[in-house]
């Protein structure tokens, strides 16, 4: 499953696996955001290697395969984002809670409608390895919501970025409509200005209350995520 994390447009080809994109003089080294873009860059360039993003990037993707990684990111989401609502008030998450803005769900069952048809949830089944991803984010949600940040992070942070590479190559490769079915999950309407909300986005994760063990904790949880990523 493609982990769309951030990066630059200039080359399809080339890295989009990467987070920040600008230097915040305002961050300390001890920030969530700087912990998280240090801690996690030997993972970075780990899924940025993997076969599935290289042939992805280039292009050669079937679309069967497009559509397993469609239903993927479905039922991954779906976890993801019933923990979050479960959070919503946990002043361990609160600040990171965007609804409106972010949340995937809705648009991944129009992409699903799409390429299924209207039956879709009966055509539909989660792999083995999503369902293990699926698992770890509701014990987190339920049991260490302090972690939840990290797997927020992990997805929604990439998907306002290399996330709009993969949509690019995704329409041109399987001559998807350019209405944009069947990519509806690249598309955030309620955000207006992805570069300044990522920076609100890292913002209030630094505003968190959290202690330099509970931030280390979180660094290894999204470590975690990008391994579940890459297994899916």
């Amino acid at each position: 499953m493609p982990s769309a994390m951030e990066g630059s447009e200039g080359g399809e080809e080339g890295e989009i696996l990467r987070y920040e994109e600008t230097e915040d003089d305002n961050v300390s080294p001890t920030d969530l955001s700087e912990l998280l873009k240090e801690g996690t860059k030997e993972s970075h360039d780990r899924a940025e290697n993997t076969q599935f993003v290289k042939d992805f990037l280039k292009g050669r993707i079937k679309k069967e395969l497009f559509k397993l990684a469609t239903v993927a990111l479905y039922f991954t989401y779906s976890a993801l984002e019933e923990e979050m609502d479960r959070n919503k008030d946990n002043q361990v998450f609160a600040p990171l809670y965007f609804p409106l803005e972010l949340h995937r769900r809705e648009a991944l069952v129009k992409d699903l409608k799409y390429f299924y048809g209207e039956d879709w949830k009966e055509k539909i089944q989660c792999s083995e390895a999503t369902q293990h991803y699926v698992d770890r984010i509701h014990h987190v949600g339920q049991h260490e919501p302090e972690l939840l940040v990290a797997h927020a992070y992990t997805r929604y942070m990439g998907d306002l970025s290399g996330g709009q590479v993969l949509k690019k190559v995704a329409q041109r490769a399987l001559k998807l409509p350019s209405t944009d079915e069947g990519i509806q999950f690249y598309m955030f309407d309620n955000i207006s200005n992805a570069q300044q909300f990522k920076q609100l986005y890292r913002a209030r994760m630094n505003a968190l209350d959290l202690d330099k063990n509970t931030k280390e904790r979180v660094v290894e949880e999204a470590n975690r995520a990008f391994r579940f990523n890459m297994q899916v």
